[in-house]
C-alpha cells in the first residue's frame, strides 16, 4: 500500500512534466491569423523576394514573400499559409541558399523572427531595416523545443520586380 502513495503522485509528475513538453493537443488545435498587409498607399509597396513553402518535418505550404514599404522597412508576408502547430514553433530568416533540414539552419546562422503568429492563415513579421537579403535567403518554421525544421521556403527575387526593371 505505502508503494502506492509514492507511485501515484511520481506518475502523475511524469504525465505533466511529459504534456507540457510534448504538448499533445497542439497537434489537434489550429490557430488561425488573416492579417492584412499594413500599408497606407499599397502603390508605395514593392515586392522584393518571394518562394513556396514546402514541407520538411511537417506539412507546409503558402508563399513567403518580402516587401519593401512605402518607408523603407522591410516585412515578410505569408500567404495562403498553412502547417503544422506544435510547441514553440518560431519563424526563422536562415543565412543559406535553402533550408532543406535542420542541420542546415543550425550551420548557416539565422534571425529569429518571433514565435509564429498561427499555422493557417496570411501574417506579416517586420524585419529589421539592416537585414541583409543577399544572405539571408530562406525562411524556416522552425520548432525550437524539438529543433526540427517544419518546413522552409527559398527567396527568389520576385517576378515581378524583375520584370518592372528590365522594362526600364
Amino acid at each position: 500500500m505505502n508503494k502506492w502513495k509514492i507511485a501515484i503522485p511520481a506518475l502523475a509528475v511524469v504525465l505533466l512534466v511529459a504534456w507540457y513538453a510534448f504538448r499533445p493537443e497542439r497537434l489537434f488545435i489550429n490557430e488561425r491569423v488573416h492579417e492584412a498587409l499594413p500599408t497606407a498607399n499599397v502603390s508605395s509597396v514593392q515586392p522584393i523576394e518571394s518562394g513556396v513553402f514546402y514541407g520538411i518535418a511537417h506539412p507546409t505550404e503558402g508563399t513567403a514573400t518580402i516587401y519593401r514599404m512605402g518607408d523603407g522597412a522591410l516585412m515578410l508576408r505569408f500567404t495562403s499559409f498553412r502547417t503544422s502547430n506544435g510547441p514553440n514553433v518560431h519563424v526563422y530568416l536562415v543565412a543559406a541558399d535553402d533550408a532543406k533540414d535542420s542541420e542546415t539552419v543550425r550551420r548557416a546562422g539565422f534571425i529569429d523572427l518571433g514565435s509564429i503568429k498561427g499555422n493557417i492563415g496570411d501574417q506579416n513579421y517586420a524585419l529589421g531595416s539592416d537585414v541583409d537579403l543577399s544572405k539571408y535567403r530562406a525562411v524556416s518554421i522552425w520548432c525550437q523545443r524539438f529543433s526540427v525544421n517544419f518546413g522552409a521556403a527559398s527567396l527568389k527575387p520576385d517576378q515581378s520586380v524583375s520584370q518592372n526593371q528590365a522594362a526600364k
